[in-house]
């Protein structure tokens, strides 16, 4: 409804508009609903992630119960399960993204280029974004909107680990592809509760960092995964 409809409507009957019944009176209860599909929204979200990084091929009604939804509110808001693992994963891209334009900004405002990079690897790691390329990769058929989200996060990671490189921060040797195994190298580690998992992510990202900060005489074995190595795996089952 529009600021002046309900006025407008008033005065063709003749009558002043009624306050219970102008424009301004809908917005509580509309905005409580708003409130109230963006938490469950948050929970479906969060219960797929933690579901189908466990089971890929978990039904969809395990995110519900998980959630404490109704399966009919969870289809309203995705009609199948492919839209959610769609969505799941674009919500990790957009991470990754913002993760990766952070560090470029900081580097921008003069930052040191390895403390820049390095923050930037310790916030991927701690969004965990990679266990759902681990996990998800493959399972669901990729859309326009999902391919143009990938190129912009490797656009950004390639462009944050040029800069890095070109100012002598990194090993020579390594490709920007690197990055991605490295994060799913570490996005693997799932071993206790939560707490112990971020702690182990840490302390091997911590040995993969000094590794990847001091330079070697002795070069890294065989070459880098390619883009097209590490995309092919976001096509999809067959139809």
């Amino acid at each position: 409804m529009d600021a002046t409809g309900g006025v407008a409507r008033a005065a063709e009957s003749g009558k002043a508009a009624d306050p219970a019944t102008a424009p301004h009176a809908e917005s509580a209860p509309r905005g409580g609903r708003r409130a109230e599909a963006a938490r469950n929204d948050g929970r479906i979200l969060s219960a797929a992630r933690a579901v189908f990084v466990a089971d890929p091929g978990a039904p969809i009604a395990e995110v519900a119960e998980r959630a404490g939804v109704g399966i009919s509110a969870l289809y309203r808001r995705y009609p199948s399960k492919e839209d959610l693992l769609r969505h799941l994963c674009a919500e990790g891209l957009r991470r990754y993204v913002a993760e990766a334009q952070a560090a470029l900004d900081a580097l921008d405002l003069g930052e040191d280029p390895w403390d820049a990079f390095a923050g930037f690897m310790r916030r991927v790691v701690d969004a965990d974004t990679h266990s759902l390329t681990l996990r998800l990769a493959g399972t669901f058929t990729s859309t326009d909107e999902l391919r143009r989200e990938g190129m912009l996060a490797n656009e950004l990671n390639m462009r944050l680990f040029e800069r890095t490189k070109a100012a002598g921060a990194i090993r020579a040797d390594l490709d920007v592809n690197d990055l991605t195994v490295i994060f799913e190298q570490l996005a693997a580690i799932r071993v206790g509760d939560e707490r112990r998992v971020r702690q182990l992510r840490h302390r091997y990202l911590a040995l993969v960092l000094e590794a990847m900060h001091v330079p070697s005489a002795v070069p890294l074995p065989g070459p880098p995964p390619t883009w097209q190595e590490i995309s092919a795996r976001f096509a999809g089952p067959a139809r």
